[in-house]
């Protein structure tokens, strides 16, 4: 009788657990079910509006920090930004004005810290010596800024014209690296009659270069290359 009793007690415990055990994995299902890891990695690591602007904000800063040789990608500005008139913009502008920012800067050092360095660092040497050691630094570096600066200054930054107009404006740097607006006529253009390396057209005594390439107004590329004019024939040649 007493064994009876105990074996029917343990039959009702092993129910019960089993139900308590299967009600558990069903809420355990419907809870993994319920929980997506996917959804919840999305959610956490959605951009923002702001975020997405910031870092296309910092992608573009650190592109236009780079100096690259040949037109920059994205070097037209956009329609936003492009200013009244402006019908040309130089490809290479934003590379060249870096360019002689840094040179400018090594010459500065040079020309300050080159001499005190040359002096203190070689105390033994001969002063006639260590003044001709600081005299190289200085012209060396000081050419090369200037040849840098002769060799880009007909660059055109920036060009401004108005169809039907005999003048235009563009925009050249000077040796500081800064712009310069000069106002040009289409009657002062003449062909250019140098060996100089990147000269499109002569104007005033001066010298200027377009890109003719990414110039998109064909019309006005016309009006700043004129032809050169065919040699006369002597009257004599046929005798």
């Amino acid at each position: 009788m007493t064994r009876a009793a105990l074996l029917q007690l343990l039959r009702s415990q092993s129910k019960q657990l089993s139900f308590a055990s299967g009600s558990q994995l069903c809420r355990f299902r419907a809870v993994s079910r319920a929980w997506n890891p996917n959804a919840v990695f999305n959610s956490s690591f959605h951009r923002s509006p702001a975020h997405s602007r910031w870092l296309s904000q910092a992608a573009a800063a650190a592109d236009d920090s780079r100096i690259s040789i040949g037109p920059q990608r994205g070097s037209e500005p956009r329609e936003d930004e492009k200013e009244d008139g402006v019908v040309y913009y130089g490809p290479i502008s934003s590379t060249i004005k870096k360019v002689k920012l840094l040179s400018l800067s090594t010459c500065c050092l040079s020309v300050s810290l080159g001499p005190v360095i040359t002096f203190m660092t070689s105390p033994d040497m001969n002063v006639i010596l260590k003044g001709a050691v600081a005299s190289s630094v200085i012209f060396f570096s000081a050419s090369t800024t200037l040849v840098l600066h002769w060799f880009v200054s007909p660059y055109i930054h920036k060009l401004k014209w108005k169809p039907g107009s005999d003048t235009f404006e563009v925009e050249m740097m000077s040796w500081m690296a800064t712009y310069i607006p000069r106002t040009l006529k289409f009657s002062d253009i003449r062909p250019a009659e140098t060996n100089r390396p990147f000269v499109t057209f002569e104007a005033n005594g001066s010298f200027y270069f377009v890109d003719t390439e990414h110039c998109q107004n064909k019309a006005l590329v016309a009006r700043l290359t004129p032809q050169k004019a065919p040699a006369r024939e002597s009257a004599f040649k046929n005798l």
